[in-house]
């Protein structure tokens, strides 16, 4: 077994650079090209995480595993979070182009109004205690257990008054209660 080049590389021994290289960059390459989609990515992955393993070359400790053991950790992980990193981008053609006119909203301020307005109306004709649970929970963001404490009423009787108020608000505006986005 060969002695471990990490503490020569951690006190900036380049000569032990050069043989580290020669070591082990068939190895990050290998899993770099099964991770990677091309050989260009696997390039790049693997100029990443010898520049990785040069920063973490201090905190190789040879009790803790053998050195190619550190490499191939150290590369995996590196390797993993490209992945994730490329897989959690949008992909360019689901962004908007800049040239793009943007889209009249549908409604427009009167409709938004009336809208509310009717809204308003139908709340004012639900029973008190269904109002003030929906109140507290739509109009000022409570949960219902902040609800049923304030109010001084049990957990389950709030979770009843603003499913049955949501239910009456709902039959009132004419609204679908099985879509979704509510057709009317």
């Amino acid at each position: 077994m060969s002695p471990s080049l990490l503490p020569r590389i951690a006190a900036g021994d380049m000569a032990a650079v050069s043989e580290f290289l020669r070591r082990h960059t068939n190895l990050v390459m290998g899993q770099a090209r099964r991770f990677c989609r091309n050989a260009q990515d696997a390039e790049d992955a693997v100029q990443d995480i010898f520049l990785e393993i040069w920063r973490s070359a201090a905190r190789f400790d040879p009790n803790m595993g053998s050195e190619t053991t550190f490499v191939a950790t150290i590369a995996r992980r590196r390797l993993v979070d490209r992945i994730r990193r490329l897989t959690s981008k949008p992909a360019p053609d689901l962004l908007e182009d800049a040239t793009t006119i943007a889209a009249k909203p549908e409604r427009d301020d009167v409709d938004l109004r009336d809208e509310a307005a009717r809204a308003k109306a139908a709340m004012e004709k639900l029973r008190p205690e269904q109002r003030q649970v929906l109140e507290l929970a739509l109009g000022h963001g409570r949960s219902h257990q902040e609800i049923a404490a304030s109010c001084g009423i049990p957990l389950g009787t709030v979770k009843s008054h603003a499913r049955r108020g949501l239910i009456r608000l709902r039959k009132m505006l004419g609204v679908d209660s099985e879509s979704p986005e509510g057709k009317r």
